[in-house]
């Protein structure tokens, strides 16, 4: 009898558990769509708050650290890529590093970039902002 009614206690406390893990703030997760197939970004700074839950995490402070902890994609020239960001922010910003340590923002048009003419290196970071919170991801790519 103890042990049926231990089991039904399990049963209630690790049902309450899970109720409670649903009211987690979940990060939105960014991806890079290439030929129908999607790439998760790396995602770096993350600040959000919501409710009584702020939460704010600082990634590494180079963009090529973060760079190097994605797979990178090789595409053409040309090609265009596209951006499944959750949580619909409010606003994007594309900033893509080239090879020689310039920088510069990159037209976004419905959520598309077309890569560059040139061949080469390119690291791109997003900058997203929603009411709640910003993230930024990080993808690089080599154009052939």
């Amino acid at each position: 009898m103890k042990t049926i009614i231990l089991s039904i206690v399990m049963a209630i406390i690790l049902t309450g558990c899970n109720v409670f893990s649903s009211d987690i703030v979940k990060q939105p997760e960014g991806k890079v769509v290439l030929d129908n197939t999607s790439y998760t970004m790396v995602a770096g700074d993350y600040q959000w708050k919501e409710d009584n839950v702020e939460i704010n995490t600082k990634s590494s402070p180079d963009i090529h650290d973060l760079a190097d902890l994605f797979e990178t994609l090789e595409v053409d020239k040309g090609d265009t890529l596209t951006f499944e960001i959750e949580k619909n922010p409010s606003s994007i910003t594309v900033i893509r590093l080239n090879e020689d340590g310039t920088d510069e923002i990159v037209e976004m048009k419905d959520y598309t970039i077309n890569m560059p003419s040139e061949e080469g290196y390119y690291i791109y970071e997003l900058k997203t902002i929603w009411n709640k919170g910003k993230e930024t991801f990080v993808f690089d790519v080599q154009v052939k």
